[in-house]
């Protein structure tokens, strides 16, 4: 079980109690406003898939590191943060991470603080070598966590948001 903690957070793995809050992050339209395809579009179907996490971070060949971000003091829901695998290679493991948090706790340093702890067990723990992140450009916010974590802006490229096609940039980082 993954349980890292930062000055102001834990990040943890999620557990079965962890339904509720899973389910309402990723029901609220403005937390997820950047991630529309990763709205449920049901109960049971967000459901069906917070099964799927709870299975595959028990698994043997961890596919998803996606943690449940949680305040120390409080232990209220921050929002969610980590890295899928999507291809494992000689040197290590290629990774593309993400994050979304509650907008109450926008543009207070959580979101950077986690991915700043996410990326260092990333690569001092789980054998990642590279990992890749994208936002819209519209983006800001998620632009500066990437950029405050030292990650490079590599690629820019049109995708589909709300019905329009909208500037998506690519950022990466290497493990030194």
């Amino acid at each position: 079980m993954i349980y890292l903690e930062t000055e102001r957070l834990i990040l943890r793995d999620y557990c079965v109690d962890d339904f509720e809050e899973y389910f309402r992050l990723k029901s609220d339209p403005e937390t997820m406003r950047y991630l529309e395809g990763s709205r449920p579009v049901s109960r049971v179907a967000a459901h069906a898939e917070f099964q799927k996490v709870l299975a595959d971070q028990n698994g043997p060949n961890r596919k998803f590191t996606f943690l449940h971000m949680a305040c120390r003091d409080s232990h209220e829901t921050v929002g969610s943060i980590g890295y899928s695998v999507v291809d494992a290679t000689p040197l290590g493991k290629i990774v593309d991470a993400g994050y979304f948090s509650f907008p109450q706790f926008w543009g207070k340093g959580y979101t950077t603080e986690a991915f700043r702890c996410v990326i260092d067990y990333a690569f001092r723990e789980d054998l990642v070598w590279e990992i890749i992140a994208t936002c819209f450009a519209e983006n800001v916010g998620s632009q500066r966590v990437m950029q405050k974590c030292g990650m490079t802006k590599t690629k820019e490229y049109s995708a589909m948001l709300d019905g329009a096609e909208k500037r998506k940039l690519e950022y990466r980082l290497v493990r030194k």
